[in-house]
């Protein structure tokens, strides 16, 4: 008999604050084609980053809540939810190569994470993605250094994956002497590949919300018809907007 499908979850939608989702937390990368592409390419990954280290910093993510330290988790953003980032992608032509070849992939960023920093536990925007770990300058392993989906503890390893469902409650930390980093992938999974654009209109929805909730504190107080209803009526201006950035090359 069939395994039935998982049903689409969003975090913007379900004021649970906790994915009912049964799939494991960490999925085997080798059933992938993009898995062992890029992970045979890691050395021409980890060059176009080390080359743009030398003349750049990477900036902190958004969301300053979401980890102890303030700007001491940071990020530079190729692609975010199918929104092409073509000014950053110059700087990597070879990966931004690698991930064109592979259209569900959704998300690609490079992610430090500073000594002494933790990003607190938190449920990713929705179960319709694998979030994926490529380890390229990883300083330890556990306890030091370390990642965490629901009761399972791993260690990043360079040049090796880590695949988990972001809908399920996770959380990394650094408490190492040296920085962490990790190239970040969101990969559409195959049950939601036909809904990939409402997917990816849906989470910049959300992401929209989370980042004018910090300005406008009303908004983290707002009821849960109130955050569906801005979610339902922002969604269609996100795709028309997500068309627009990539067929313009705006970003």
């Amino acid at each position: 008999m069939m395994k039935p499908a998982p049903t689409l979850w969003f975090s913007i939608h379900d004021f649970n604050d906790r994915y009912p989702g049964t799939e494991p937390s960490f999925i085997e990368p080798s059933s992938f084609a993009w898995s062992k592409d890029l992970a045979a390419q890691v050395h021409l990954i980890k060059q176009e980053l080390g080359a743009y280290l030398q003349k750049h910093q990477l900036d902190g993510y958004f969301n300053k809540a979401m980890v102890n330290n303030r700007n001491s988790w940071k990020t530079i953003a190729l692609k975010t939810w199918s929104v092409e980032l073509f000014r950053n992608q110059k700087a990597f032509p070879q990966t931004t190569a690698l991930l064109n070849k592979y259209p569900e992939i959704v998300s690609a960023s490079f992610n430090l994470l500073e000594p002494g920093a933790h990003i607190l536990p938190h449920s990713g925007d929705t179960n319709a993605i694998f979030r994926c770990h490529l380890g390229l300058d990883i300083p330890a392993g556990l306890p030091a250094c370390g990642f965490r989906v629901r009761d399972e503890k791993r260690a990043w390893e360079n040049g090796q994956w880590l695949i988990f469902i972001d809908a399920h409650d996770h959380e990394a930390w650094n408490d190492s002497p040296n920085p962490r980093y990790i190239f970040l992938l969101d990969v559409m999974r195959d049950e939601f590949k036909a809904k990939q654009t409402f997917v990816c209109s849906t989470v910049l929805t959300s992401l929209f919300l989370q980042k004018r909730a910090q300005t406008f504190k009303f908004l983290q107080k707002a009821k849960p018809a109130t955050v569906r209803f801005l979610s339902a009526t922002l969604r269609p201006f996100a795709a028309a907007a997500l068309w627009f950035s990539n067929t313009l090359k705006l970003f």
